[in-house]
């Protein structure tokens, strides 16, 4: 599998769904301590909302929800995941990760944001909204509740990740989460895997997310399961959807989760094809 341009999926997926790609760019900056934060802006307007994954994923993973919501945002790579930096103390925890990303607020928007987050993601969306609630406006979380393991996860993804941290190819990575029943489509899982993961100056194959190359015992000990009150307290004051999915709503139906948020922006228009 030859190495791609990160946006080379977006016209595909895009042309599936009978939408035009906006705009989508990298941005970075570097953070106080000289580590990197990056993410993408998509849109040429400021971002009216901010999304933030889960563990082991990437601001690539909200790709199909941004496309059907056709609204200017901001996705960020979370600390230790797609190109922002590992942190050295491997700790992936709401309330470590929150301040990075109220950095990210104050530097690449100009108001308060609806603010996404999915599984670890959702807890230090939750994080930032108890700590910076003049950078949010509304708070999405998505398949998270008060006081769960972020470090965790499905034990199906848990056994996937604690196989080797290196690879002779991205098709190997593939097949492996094909294996495992990850990744859904071939297509799917081909492209997951190329935006996740990099290729070492010495041709070896890694994952761009730290938890894969922590040990099982580290990356739990980074867990934050006692979620703090000011955190619980917004928790508990959001209301609640179903969607008939996984735990990667954003990814099994992107349409549905992207009428919802669609709704909390507070449009109802759809991107035009």
């Amino acid at each position: 599998m030859p190495d791609r341009d990160e946006f080379s999926f977006l016209p595909g997926q895009a042309a599936d769904l009978g939408l035009t790609v906006p705009a989508v760019r990298r941005v970075d900056l570097t953070l106080a301590d000289g580590r990197r934060l990056s993410g993408l802006r998509w849109g040429e307007a400021p971002p009216a909302l901010t999304l933030l994954h889960g563990a082991g994923l990437n601001a690539h993973t909200w790709d199909a929800t941004l496309l059907h919501l056709g609204l200017p945002a901001l996705a960020l790579d979370l600390p230790g995941h797609g190109d922002s930096s590992w942190r050295e103390d491997a700790a992936y925890v709401a309330r470590v990760l929150a301040p990075d990303v109220v950095t990210a607020l104050e530097t690449w928007t100009d108001g308060p944001q609806v603010l996404v987050g999915h599984s670890l993601g959702g807890l230090t969306a939750a994080a930032v909204a108890a700590s910076r609630p003049d950078l949010v406006s509304r708070l999405v979380v998505v398949d998270i509740t008060p006081g769960v393991d972020p470090g965790a996860g499905p034990a199906q993804i848990r056994a996937f990740f604690a196989g080797p941290t290196d690879w002779a190819s991205r098709d190997e990575l593939v097949e492996r989460a094909l294996s495992f029943g990850l990744g859904g489509s071939r297509e799917a899982a081909t492209r997951g895997v190329h935006l996740n993961s990099r290729v070492r100056p010495d041709g070896r194959v890694e994952w761009k997310h730290h938890f894969a190359h922590l040990a099982a015992a580290a990356a739990e000990s980074g867990a934050d399961p006692s979620t703090p009150d000011a955190v619980r307290a917004v928790l508990a004051s959001t209301g609640w959807d179903d969607l008939a999915t996984g735990h990667n709503v954003h990814e099994e139906d992107p349409a549905g989760l992207a009428a919802l948020v669609r709704e909390t922006v507070g449009t109802t228009d759809r991107p035009t094809p």
